[in-house]
């Protein structure tokens, strides 16, 4: 049955889900806040700026304008980047469909949300701010996918969760395909915990991963010597225990979700793909000295559209340290890399500290 859709969010990974879509036969529009990628998709069938060496399907047609992009759509796809979602959230307000709770919400924006409260989950502030339809039914879907390689029909898998099952397999059929596996899970807040910590992981790992090859740390002459493959590994691990740990204090249901391709499989590609924004984030702190123009962590977040990309784990970094705090659980990684982005350490001395603590 042909569904009515809207992604919210032109960016690789909206795009590449507004294209799986629509090449299902689906009557999918992608909204865009820039007029030119509007142009660009409706005209050419491409996004050169997010999805280089992609065509579009013909039938995907792209629209800047908010209420009409989202009027009377049976599927919301919000994938707006963490730092804007709220804002772009509250706008769809007003849309007739979304007041009478009629579109179902699906989410695929990576991260956590700074409000008043505090950092929270994304589900759970969005429902503060829509309908009471939406509440226990909105969709999160993340795992270790990158859109360079689903754009291109790569085989990648999915998690589709949410306290509405009956939405958790909707999801599922609207998105999967022969080469997208798509599951479905009822644990919503650990997806969401896996999928905005491993972003901060994934910068440790960058570090290190430039490190290991002795990239632009011409002041540490020889720290090439001290890590290897098994440092990495050593890393990831310890990472996955910090995701598991704050995901159960926030409330995860299911120990395996960590274990699973949301959590251990979501960790793994960000950390080691040469596509994932935060490993190459970590790379270019110790290849070309990128926090050098930034004051601290709060300066970088405030100018992030400076560094010409978006890794969500600099702004994930700042929510960690809070709710690490706030559930008083021990996140040395994590905490580490907020001293780093803040310039408070080093990041040869924090690997030092790190891994010395460790034995």
């Amino acid at each position: 049955m042909r569904s009515t859709v809207a992604v919210f969010g032109a960016g690789a990974w909206g795009t590449t889900v507004a294209k799986v879509i629509a090449e299902k036969g689906h009557d999918v529009v992608i909204w865009c806040h820039e007029l030119s990628t509007e142009e660009e998709i409706n005209r050419n069938h491409t996004n050169l700026r997010f999805l280089p060496g992609i065509t579009l399907p013909e039938t995907l047609k792209a629209m800047a304008d908010i209420e009409k992009a989202a009027l009377g759509r049976e599927y919301i796809i919000l994938a707006i980047p963490s730092l804007f979602l709220l804002e772009i959230t509250k706008q769809l307000l007003v849309i007739p469909s979304i007041r009478e709770g009629e579109s179902v919400i699906g989410v695929i924006t990576k991260g956590f949300l700074e409000t008043p409260k505090g950092p929270r989950l994304i589900l759970e502030t969005l429902e503060d701010y829509l309908p009471g339809f939406y509440r226990k039914s909105l969709v999160y879907v993340a795992g270790p996918s990158h859109a360079e390689e689903v754009s291109r029909g790569k085989i990648t898998g999915l998690i589709a969760a949410s306290e509405s099952a009956k939405n958790a397999v909707r999801f599922r059929y609207l998105l999967k395909n022969p080469k997208l596996l798509v599951f479905s899970s009822l644990d919503v807040r650990g997806v969401q915990v896996a999928a905005a910590v491993k972003n901060v992981i994934a910068i440790a790992f960058g570090i290190m991963d430039a490190l290991k090859t002795g990239s632009g740390d011409v002041s540490n002459p020889g720290v090439e010597d001290m890590f290897g493959d098994g440092t990495e590994s050593l890393l990831l691990a310890a990472g996955l225990n910090e995701i598991q740990a704050l995901g159960m204090v926030m409330g995860a249901t299911h120990p395996e979700t960590f274990s699973s391709i949301s959590g251990v499989g979501d960790l793994d590609v960000t950390c080691r793909s040469v596509f994932g924004r935060n490993r190459r984030f970590g790379r270019e702190i110790i290849e070309k000295n990128i926090l050098a123009s930034f004051k601290n962590l709060d300066d970088l977040i405030s100018r992030i559209g400076e560094v010409g990309y978006l890794p969500e784990g600099v702004a994930a970094a700042r929510c960690v340290k809070i709710l690490s705090e706030k559930y008083k659980v021990k996140m040395p990684i994590s905490i580490g890399m907020h001293r780093i982005l803040n310039k408070e350490i080093g990041p040869v001395a924090f690997l030092y500290s790190f891994l010395t603590d460790l034995g």
